[in-house]
């Protein structure tokens, strides 16, 4: 009987990792999938061991007061796959966890897949050895990662990214500002601070402000913000209401996607939300700030002067960014005046997004089932149930 070790950390790792089981099971029938799952893992036919979430730790701090726990967890998951050897072991994303027990389920002859990239590329690129001592294969959720790896001589296959085969080439903003109930005749703009309190923290005054600057000039605009939790939602309530103007905005619990939808530009905090918004086709200005000592050590280490993803698929980087010294009201403010009024700009940006879309939907799943399939095939004599 097959059998396949899988670890995914966190909510979005297991999302990732539900669909890739459901293509691996569709690959191979009666084949059994264990290790470190989620809910929607489970849901798929995935065996838990132990719980996603116990790996989902933010921060260093919380890091070190979890870390004897961590250690246990990965001890007692690499001493279960030594003593029952899966036919190949797949981590997802949760670098690292996953590196280092690949790392030594490797030295066990156990056939290994990283599956979702470290940002490596990006900085701390003196990792890229270790990875080629943990990994037979890494899979790439973006182009430019494989080539980063094939330069590094690392067994590299660049499948595509889930996300953009799950949302649609065209979005649906009229459904969407009826769901939020926007105004009639209102344009949107959405400030998306981020999903934690250190982001929203750091950025949330510099959106206000912005929105202010933007309402001087234009009145028929609408600000909707998503909060992510109950806690962030009463915080931002109360910075709204210590504020003089009053400007026409909404705060939601959370939703983050629906505001996207619906929003004729958006604002928002670096991460995993400009890959979204570049997926419905928004224009977006994307901003962000760290502490001094934080900013000072991640230049240190970066090896990229942009952040946001999507600049990252094309030379002509058509994001704007404003981080750190640049995250002003009177750099962001004007920039963002600038892209609502200007619908060519908009448009042009629109333009790319589509192309980049395009490019990344590549039926990333059953991509990733079948490169796994075929190293499989390598290791075993048998043939394999489907496809052959």
């Amino acid at each position: 009987m097959l059998r396949i070790g899988i670890v995914a950390g966190e909510k979005s790792g297991d999302l990732i990792a539900a669909d890739l089981i459901r293509a691996l099971k569709s690959q191979f029938p009666g084949v059994v999938i264990e290790g470190i799952a989620g809910t929607e893992m489970r849901k798929a036919g995935c065996r838990a061991i132990f719980d996603c979430e116990k790996l989902a730790v933010m921060g260093f701090t919380e890091v070190i007061k979890r870390l004897p726990e961590l250690l246990s967890i990965r001890r007692q998951i690499l001493h279960y796959f030594i003593e029952n050897p899966p036919d190949i072991f797949i981590g997802v994303d949760a670098p690292d966890f996953n590196l280092a027990l690949e790392r030594k389920l490797k030295k066990h002859a156990i056939k290994t897949v990283h599956y979702v990239s470290p940002s490596v590329w990006a900085w701390r690129q003196y990792r890229v050895k270790k990875i080629a001592k943990s990994v037979d294969k890494m899979l790439t959720l973006f182009p430019f990662e494989a080539t980063f790896y094939q330069q590094h001589q690392v067994p590299v296959k660049y499948v595509g990214h889930p996300l953009a085969d799950q949302i649609p080439l065209q979005c649906d903003t009229a459904a969407a500002r009826e769901i939020l109930a926007v105004p009639q005749g209102k344009r949107v703009i959405g400030l998306l601070p981020g999903s934690r309190f250190s982001e929203v923290s750091q950025l949330l005054e510099l959106m206000l402000a912005c929105a202010d600057h933007v309402s001087q000039t234009e009145k028929n605009v609408f600000f909707i913000i998503p909060a992510a939790t109950p806690q962030l939602k009463t915080y931002i309530e109360e910075r709204v209401a210590n504020r003089q103007n009053n400007i026409s905005l909404k705060i939601l619990d959370g939703q983050a996607r629906v505001i996207m939808q619906a929003a004729d530009v958006l604002l928002l905090a670096s991460g995993t939300a400009a890959l979204e918004a570049m997926l419905y086709k928004k224009p977006m200005i994307v901003t962000y700030k760290l502490s001094a000592i934080s900013y000072w050590i991640s230049k240190k280490l970066a090896a990229v002067s942009k952040v946001s993803l999507p600049n990252h698929l094309d030379k002509s980087e058509p994001v704007p960014e404003y981080l750190q010294d640049q995250a002003t009201v009177g750099m962001v403010g004007p920039a963002l005046l600038e892209l609502f009024t200007n619908r060519e700009e908009q448009r042009d940006m629109c333009k790319n997004f589509l192309l980049y879309h395009q490019q990344l939907k590549c039926n990333a799943s059953e991509q990733a089932a079948i490169e796994i399939k075929n190293m499989l095939n390598s290791v075993i004599s048998f043939p394999l149930e489907k496809n052959q």
